[in-house]
């Protein structure tokens, strides 16, 4: 396997007709990184991946591959393997042709591409199904598979275009796992297109939350999710309260800003926080406490829906002004003392469990 190479993609756009997909990203990332692209559906994250492959145009910018700018370049001769969604497998061939496809256009002696084949469903633990037909595997079977036949060409990186998406969660959660271990062998490239907070989570070293063709924030997930950048990144993240509202006064380096349905709040004042400004915070909703308020870091909500999950119970509230607040309770501390629908309930949390957003 080749030595992996850095990628980075400069002020790169692609446009389809006068629509802007992609919108001038800029991005690095560090050779043998698991690297994640996320966000919702039409941010422009598969249209990202795509380009690196090689499957679409780079309208502006440039795509280098080390030290190398590979935007005319073929997919073939950019150093990059693809795995589709589909996994694109032929269903008349056996798993060692399969796999051994790609090396058959290149000419390579047939000896030489089913020694190599089996050798790459050794990896993937395929080989005492290496005479079946991909109709003859479960869906996770066919995703090793498919991965195989990536990364028989000796890649530096290997793009994945949502390749956990068919299968089951319990089969996702081995397949991330499958997955990690699989990049940390080898010590190349992965780039993972999906839209799963989860999995972005348990598997990428860089996260990189993308919204509108543009890139919110890009960072480790632990860093994504105890500082989300943007009120979209917060939310999108999930498990975070965004609040907004407009700064009245700061003093010092405490802000004191109002909600649109008369409740006042305080927050750290950062940058671009000044009297008359709007402002977002975002509190987890794991660090919220039902029954205790606190001066300026906390209000009352009216209970609007219960959720069971196992260990933890979500409480949703009504509060006026603000979207969407939720309090994640321990399991035993919820029925210690139950909610109803339409409970008033103080809520409060502390200073240091208020997060700054920037504008966005």
């Amino acid at each position: 396997m080749p030595k992996a190479a850095n990628i980075e993609l400069a002020a790169v756009t692609k446009r389809y007709g006068t629509t802007v997909a992609v919108d001038r990203i800029s991005l690095k990332i560090k050779a043998g990184t698991y690297c994640c692209l996320l966000g919702p559906s039409g941010c422009g994250k598969t249209s990202t991946l795509r380009m690196i492959a090689g499957h679409e145009s780079v309208s502006e910018g440039d795509i280098l591959l080390g030290n190398t700018v590979v935007n005319d370049l073929p997919p073939a001769r950019r150093g990059t393997a693809m795995m589709f969604q589909s996994y694109a497998l032929f269903p008349h061939l056996d798993l060692v042709d399969n796999v051994a496809f790609s090396l058959k256009m290149k000419g390579v002696p047939k000896a030489e591409r089913r020694e190599k084949a089996l050798a790459m469903l050794g990896l993937m633990e395929m080989t005492p199904y290496a005479s079946r037909r991909p109709a003859q595997l479960s869906g996770g079977q066919q995703q090793r598979v498919a991965l195989a036949r990536a990364l028989i060409t000796d890649p530096q990186a290997l793009l994945l275009d949502e390749p956990l998406s068919a299968l089951d969660p319990f089969l996702k959660i081995r397949m991330r796992a499958e997955l990690k271990r699989l990049q940390a062998s080898l010590g190349i490239t992965f780039i993972h297109v999906t839209h799963s907070q989860e999995e972005a989570m348990a598997l990428a070293d860089l996260a990189v939350v993308m919204n509108g063709g543009r890139i919110e924030q890009a960072a480790h997930p632990r860093d994504l999710f105890n500082r989300p950048a943007t009120p979209f990144v917060a939310r999108f993240l999930g498990d975070h309260n965004v609040i907004e509202g407009r700064v009245a006064t700061v003093d010092g380096d405490t802000a004191r800003f109002d909600l649109s349905g008369g409740a006042s709040l305080s927050a750290p004042a950062g940058p671009g926080v000044a009297a008359g400004a709007p402002i977002a915070i975002a509190v987890r909703t794991d660090k919220v406490r039902v029954g205790a308020p606190e001066a300026g870091h906390g209000f009352t909500g009216l209970v609007s829906n219960v959720e069971y999950r196992g260990s933890t119970v979500q409480v949703a509230f009504s509060v006026p002004g603000v979207d969407d607040f939720a309090v994640s309770m321990d399991e035993a501390d919820y029925f210690r003392a139950p909610l109803a629908l339409g409970d008033a309930v103080p809520l409060g949390w502390s200073r240091e469990h208020v997060h700054l957003l920037g504008p966005g």
